[in-house]
């Protein structure tokens, strides 16, 4: 997977986990590509759900999407 890739794959879950939990904002998903703990705990603070359902969420969208990109 090239850098293009990798950076639409992004897109595409950052679009997905504004759409399951409205309350994320750009700025909680800026610069946290590749930052898995983090993005989990900031979903974790704003959301309220807990670790293994966020976890759970992201493995199935980036398998669904043919990516590792959380």
């Amino acid at each position: 997977m090239n850098a293009t890739e990798a950076k639409g794959n992004w897109n595409i879950l950052k679009g997905k986990l504004k759409q399951k939990w409205a309350d994320l904002t750009d700025d909680d998903l800026a610069n946290l590509e590749g930052k898995s703990d983090e993005l989990v705990g900031r979903i974790q603070k704003r959301t309220g759900e807990s670790q293994e359902n966020i976890e759970r969420y992201l493995k199935e969208q980036c398998d669904s999407e043919g990516c590792n990109c959380a």
